[in-house]
């Protein structure tokens, strides 16, 4: 499974770079504030762009891929990237790091939405192999953002935005010398076939169910760094910790709690366990200790429920794999814009107030969930989708979309 064609490891490399930017601005988001007097409001619209736009883009990323080909489109998301966060990175505003923030999101949203396809067509062994090499980079990428934002936001809060788009230059040199040239697919994806897909009620369900335990996800990520009040240094090593726990859960405890209990059960077991973290944090938000605590704990069951909720998506409606994964990515991508603006709206006021939301808003997720019980059930009674082979960029998409 190791030994690959270099076209693998660059592609790789890149998706460890692009997942990055999920948590690379954690440790800044203070520092951000201080520097250029800011709200904490204001800071959370840097999740709130890249969210809003890379859900809206996920509704064109298979019209894209399926017109310009795989290399073009990860070249394209790849320089859109380099420009957004190069040029987040030299702005005196806090609107416009926002801006290019969500220009980021854009290319973001092109190339991860192409990224596993590339791979799976290009490695060498079995298609669960090849996923299992895109699981690894997507971990260490979850896992790196925070650390090395941490790093580099010690110096200056600008030298994470431009440490990623100087990785994300390498990286797009790599693809352009490693990758052959890839031809757009003979069927052609509609640009209007993901909203179509949501009348499906099982998917749609999925859809608002993850809408809600994101609402909670963004809050955790995007208000904590302020009543924890350290060093950019030390909030990159929390959350650190917090993505090493959610690779490994998702990768090594997901399969095993499924295996065990079934689909659904482990999804509303994860999530009424990240319920109670968050009102844990909620009731000791004067308290560091509980802070760090729950945000590292609260990886645990996120990684179990996004590989648990992925395969949910995968199989609840007859619909493509690609149209089903960019409707759901829409429409959860909805609560990682709104939560990070509107806990550091609240939470001016009163700091743990946005975690109580949050929790409202994962138990509130559960409950969602449980109103399609009679389409769910078909989710265990069908194979994996990780076994199956992964014949389209679309179908590939999917599984990448749904994982990020």
């Amino acid at each position: 499974m190791w030994r690959q064609p270099k076209t693998v490891w660059s592609v790789a490399f890149a998706c460890v770079i692009a997942f990055m930017g999920i948590g690379l601005v954690d440790p800044i988001l203070k520092p951000i504030a201080d520097d250029l007097g800011a709200s904490a409001s204001q800071v959370s619209l840097l999740f709130t762009s890249y969210m809003a736009v890379m859900g809206v883009a996920m509704l064109g990323t298979g019209w894209v891929s399926s017109r310009a080909g795989a290399k073009r489109t990860l070249l394209i998301g790849l320089l859109i990237i380099i420009v957004g966060a190069g040029l987040a990175g030299a702005q005196d505003s806090v609107n416009g790091i926002v801006a290019f923030r969500a220009v980021w999101g854009l290319g973001n949203a092109l190339f991860i939405a192409t990224a596993l396809a590339t791979i799976v067509n290009a490695a060498r062994g079995s298609v669960g192999q090849a996923i299992i090499l895109y699981e690894a980079a997507l971990g260490v990428g979850i896992a790196t953002g925070p650390l090395l934002g941490g790093w580099l936001g010690g110096h200056s809060w600008r030298w994470p935005f431009w440490g990623v788009s100087g990785l994300m230059l390498i990286a797009l040199v790599a693809i352009l010398a490693t990758l052959p040239p890839t031809p757009a697919p003979a069927k052609r994806s509609s640009i209007s076939a993901p909203l179509r897909a949501l009348g499906h009620r099982g998917l749609l369900t999925v859809g608002i169910t993850a809408l809600l335990y994101n609402f909670g996800f963004f809050t955790l990520l995007a208000w904590t760094p302020f009543p924890l009040a350290m060093g950019a240094h030390q909030v990159g090593l929390i959350f650190f910790g917090w993505g090493v726990l959610l690779a490994f859960t998702s990768v090594f405890v997901a399969p095993r709690l499924q295996r065990r209990f079934g689909t659904v059960p482990g999804v509303v077991g994860a999530l009424l366990g990240f319920a109670l973290v968050l009102a844990g944090m909620a009731l000791g938000t004067e308290h560091k200790p509980v802070l760090v605590v729950g945000v590292i704990l609260a990886g645990a069951f996120l990684g179990v429920n996004n590989t648990l909720i992925t395969e949910t998506v995968m199989k609840v409606s007859p619909v493509e794999r690609g149209v089903a994964s960019a409707a759901y990515s829409f429409v959860r991508f909805g609560g990682g814009a709104v939560a990070p603006w509107l806990a550091g709206k609240i939470g001016e006021r009163a700091a743990n107030v946005p975690f109580w939301i949050g929790a409202g808003a994962v138990v509130l997720a559960v409950l969602v969930l449980l109103t399609a019980l009679p389409y769910l059930r078909v989710v265990d009674a069908q194979p994996g989708h990780g076994a199956e082979p992964v014949d389209s960029p679309l179908e590939a998409e999917a599984v990448t979309v749904g994982d990020s």
